[in-house]
């Protein structure tokens, strides 16, 4: 009997101090499920916003996506070690291991950092787009496509060039499409016995009839050199970037028999003949 009765004791002392741990950590966890809760519908709701906000403000889709989930996986991870503080479980250790495994990712993975962080500025500020025509580390080519990581062209020469974009932030580029027209640089050689006003009308004629080449900036013809074997010609017609060769290849080809058809005469190669006396 005095057994049953130490039993007894014991689950009523059990059951005391259950119900002694409810009344101090039911209004804990109570609070911290409402802050879960409400926290959750705050980072929705900021997610939308945010997601509005960058569209109205011509944000890449593709930085769109990856902020939108950088911010709620980080909001997240907050709300989750928020609920856990308030639960009274120590977190200090917890942020500290998070950020040192932080740190060793990101030691480990400083290339890869550097192109997304590139990437990330490019998509921002937007020194060229899907479509551009951009010289960059050495490349010519359109952009085909700009990811978080790398940049991608396709050459003239229909290759494709895959450029991280850590270099392609901190190096130079030329964007030939932004202004909306580009300088076709043409060089055409006469005799020093041809009429350079006659070539400036052929050629300028040529040029104003080409339907790809633009009337302002007007073309224009001038003499750039003066070689052994005649003058030298600088062509220069303005067409929209995504004709620059359709307009390269036809004021040569044009060009060339408009001159012929005017008897305007080409440049001549001079042959030095040394005579040889004999002793």
């Amino acid at each position: 009997m005095n057994e049953v009765e130490a039993q007894v004791g014991q689950v009523q002392v059990w059951a005391s101090r259950i119900k002694e741990l409810a009344l101090d950590y039911a209004p804990k966890l109570v609070a911290a499920l409402l802050v879960l809760w409400i926290g959750s519908i705050l980072i929705r709701m900021f997610a939308k916003v945010m997601g509005k906000v960058l569209t109205s403000r011509g944000v890449e889709p593709t930085l769109q996506r990856f902020l939108h989930s950088l911010v709620t996986v980080s909001l997240r991870i907050l709300l989750l070690i928020t609920f856990i503080g308030m639960l009274g479980v120590q977190t200090t250790s917890f942020i500290a291991i998070i950020g040192a495994a932080g740190l060793a990712v990101g030691l480990a993975l400083q290339g890869t950092l550097a192109n997304f962080a590139g990437g990330t500025l490019i998509l921002l500020f937007k020194p060229y787009k899907v479509g551009d025509l951009i010289e960059a580390q050495g490349h010519v080519g359109h952009v085909k496509e700009i990811q978080i990581f790398t940049t991608i062209l396709l050459t003239p020469e229909s290759k494709t060039v895959i450029i991280p974009n850590g270099a392609m932030a901190n190096g130079n580029i030329v964007n030939f499409t932004r202004e909306g027209r580009i300088r076709v640089d043409l060089t055409f050689g006469l005799n020093y016995t041809a009429s350079v006003s006659k070539a400036r009308e052929v050629l300028g004629t040529v040029m104003r009839e080409h339907p790809k080449v633009m009337v302002d900036p007007a073309p224009s013809v001038n003499i750039v050199k003066l070689n052994l074997d005649g003058v030298e010609l600088a062509v220069r017609p303005h067409c929209d970037p995504k004709d620059y060769w359709d307009v390269y290849f036809d004021i040569y080809e044009n060009g060339l028999a408009a001159l012929q058809a005017n008897g305007v005469a080409g440049p001549q190669p001079t042959i030095q003949v040394m005579k040889v006396e004999k002793a």
